[in-house]
C-alpha cells in the first residue's frame, strides 16, 4: 500500500518517530533524520493530507483518573445488515472506545472503559440491551493491560 502511496524512505522513517519517539519539534525531528524542520514539516503536511497522519494523541493514564475498568464485549446482531445503525447507536455511548466489525463468532467487538462495575452494568443492561438489532453479548472484563504499543513500520532501504 505504501508504494501506491509514493511514500519514500524519509516519509516511513517520520511515520516511525512519530509512532514510537517523543512528540519532538519539526527541527529536533528534522536534526534526527538529517533533513531541514521545514522538510518535516511540508512532509507532514503531505503525510495529513493522504489522510495517513490523522491528529496527535497523548496517552492518558486512565487509571489515575478513576476510571478502573475496562471492558471487551463481543456483540451479535441479529442480522449483519444492522451493523451501521448498530455503531451508529455504540457511537452515542461516550463509554465504548473502539468499535470493531469483526469475522469470528461476533458481529461487531467493542472496548468499554468505565469508573467501576456499577457503571459497567448499566451499559451492558441498561445501554446495549436496549439497542435494536443486538441479539446478545458476551463480556470480558480486562484484569491487566500487559502492553499497548503501535505497530512496526518498516522503512524502505
Amino acid at each position: 500500500m505504501a508504494a501506491k502511496l509514493n511514500l519514500d524512505k524519509l516519509d516511513l522513517q517520520i511515520i516511525h518517530e512519530m509512532l514510537h519517539g517523543d512528540d519532538l519539534p519539526y527541527a529536533e525531528l528534522g536534526k534526527k533524520l538529517f533533513v531541514s524542520g521545514g522538510t518535516i514539516h511540508v512532509r507532514i503536511k503531505k503525510l495529513e493530507e493522504l489522510g495517513i497522519v490523522q491528529g496527535k494523541k497523548i496517552r492518558v493514564d486512565l487509571k489515575q483518573l478513576g476510571y478502573d475498568i475496562t471492558a471487551f464485549a463481543g456483540i451479535f446482531l441479529e442480522k449483519s445488515s444492522l451493523y451501521d445503525a448498530v455503531a451508529k447507536e455504540l457511537e452515542r455511548i461516550p463509554e465504548i472506545v473502539r468499535l470493531n466489525y469483526t469475522t469470528g463468532n461476533y458481529s461487531m467487538f467493542i472496548e468499554i472503559v468505565c469508573k467501576d462495575i456499577n457503571q459497567l452494568r448499566s451499559i451492558l443492561h441498561d445501554d446495549l440491551q436496549n439497542i435494536k438489532g443486538i441479539e446478545r453479548t458476551e463480556t470480558f472484563i480486562s484484569l491487566d493491560e500487559g502492553f499497548n504499543r503501535n505497530v512496526q513500520i518498516a522503512s524502505k532501504e
